[in-house]
């Protein structure tokens, strides 16, 4: 497919064109990481600085989640339908935009909606670049390697932001950070602008805009629910919001069964692979990228930790992550295998962090980081193969934003959740029964995918063989 960017003809498969593409894509799981995990070791100093209330830090670490969450369905179906290219520029300028407006905020509730607005932007960001990889390495060993890259991406912003973030908030002020993040998202937009080549579907669908609200508002009641139950389930604000998510994501599946175009095509779900993309999501949101959330901030407390020691954690666990996610393509997995194989061993490391927030010692706690960050790597390379691999190639959108939807709401409720019990059992007690319950769900859907998959005796292209036979890319 010959397409046009920036007046110069480019062919987006073609030799030439797939590093170029390839590296911009990266990119934008890398900035978007980075952005997302900021305020993790700055939090003290920006909720004082800006006045926050009581569940003003609550606010300020998940709101970028709710404007992900909300989003990132709709920024897929956008990116599919009118191009990634597109997309993907329209979303680096917010990112930009919203990081300039997180810097300058005086007061929370202008931080809150900045964070909100760059979820809204970094959902375009990563739909857009996945969908653009899924159409510039359609099959064979080369989309092994290209979707094992993008997922290390993960890894190595969870890795760098929380210790950018902290070098840069001791040195000057937290609201550096921003201006980087936004300096960054323009300079990556410039370039993208006459490099990128643009694709979309070759049949684009009207925007299913009954859906597109339901679904919006229907997350957005979820994850406010979350976040607000961290001061008390039984409060009315929580009570309302859940029930209120319930009735709008109900409407939502109502709706969407009778639309001809549906922002979701719930066909998919029937999709044995496409089911395991999106759980597997779900999951790995809660008991993986939610725990390793909230773990940092209880050892600061728990331990003494300074917040870039709480950092130097996340980025132990997460640049092991990102160090197995590039070398997956070589393991003989099937990209089912590599996602129940990397539940086992973050279960695996999980329990070796029992202790952890009162008598372990620190060489227990090391080995338990490296072998979860060797799971989560080899999670996140399945788990970008599974999102377009488990659809149509003309909706890789849609599959890249119904598998980072299911993660990024399945992080704030996990955090929610580890927040309620080490609140109610104390934090060593509270932990220890956050890890195991962690552990148990992890090695339960691990083994599961792992047994399921053997008596199919089959799977799609690994994250490291070659697809067997002449079986189409998307998986159908």
């Amino acid at each position: 497919m010959t397409l046009t960017t920036a007046g110069r003809p480019h062919d987006a498969r073609s030799g030439a064109t797939r590093p170029l593409t390839l590296a911009l894509a990266c990119a934008a799981p890398l900035l978007v990481l980075v952005d997302y995990t900021a305020p993790m070791v700055t939090l003290p100093q920006t909720t004082r600085d800006l006045g926050a209330g009581p569940s003003g830090p609550a606010w300020a670490l998940n709101a970028i989640a709710l404007g992900l969450a909300a989003l990132l369905l709709i920024a897929g179906d956008l990116a599919d339908n009118y191009g990634r290219r597109r997309i993907y520029l329209a979303g680096m300028w917010a990112l930009a935009a919203a990081s300039v407006m997180a810097a300058l905020s005086v007061n929370t509730a202008m931080f809150v909606t900045a964070r909100l607005a760059q979820g809204a932007a970094s959902a375009g960001l990563l739909t857009a670049s996945l969908g653009a990889v899924g159409h510039a390495f359609p099959e064979g060993r080369e989309r092994l390697r290209a979707t094992g890259r993008y997922g290390a991406m993960l890894g190595l912003g969870i890795a760098t932001g929380p210790v950018i973030s902290g070098a840069v908030a001791a040195v000057t002020s937290w609201r550096t950070v921003y201006w980087v993040v936004a300096a960054a998202a323009a300079a990556l937009a410039v370039l993208a602008a006459g490099r990128l080549p643009e694709s979309r579907a070759d049949e684009p669908r009207r925007l299913d805009l009954p859906g597109a609200l339901l679904l919006a508002s229907g997350l957005a009641a979820l994850v406010t629910a979350t976040t607000e139950g961290r001061g008390g389930w039984s409060r009315p604000v929580v009570i309302a919001a859940f029930a209120a998510a319930a009735l709008l994501l109900g409407l939502f599946v109502a709706v969407e069964r009778r639309r001809r175009a549906p922002l979701l095509d719930l066909g998919l779900f029937l999709r044995p692979l496409f089911l395991l993309a999106t759980g597997g999501a779900l999951v790995v949101g809660i008991v993986v990228v939610g725990l390793m959330s909230f773990l940092p901030a209880v050892l600061q407390l728990s331990r003494g930790l300074t917040p870039l020691g709480g950092a130097a954690l996340l980025a132990l666990w997460s640049g092991v992550s990102f160090l197995t996610s590039l070398q997956a393509r070589r393991l003989p997995l099937a990209a089912r295998g590599g996602l129940g194989l990397g539940l086992l061993l973050a279960a695996a490391g999980t329990l070796l962090l029992l202790g952890a927030a009162d008598h372990a010692g620190w060489v227990r706690i090391v080995l338990g980081l490296t072998v979860a960050g060797v799971g989560s790597g080899l999670i996140n390379s399945s788990l970008t193969h599974l999102a377009i691999e488990s659809v149509p190639p003309h909706r890789a959108g849609m599959g890249a934003g119904a598998g980072n939807t299911a993660r990024y709401v399945g992080s704030p409720l996990g955090v929610a959740l580890m927040a309620a019990v080490v609140g109610g059992a104390g934090p060593s007690a509270g932990t220890d029964a956050t890890l195991v319950a962690c552990a148990a769900v992890a090695t339960v859907a691990g083994g599961g995918i792992l047994l399921t998959g053997r008596r199919a005796g089959r799977g799609p292209a690994a994250a490291g063989a070659p697809p067997r036979g002449p079986r189409p890319a998307s998986g159908r």
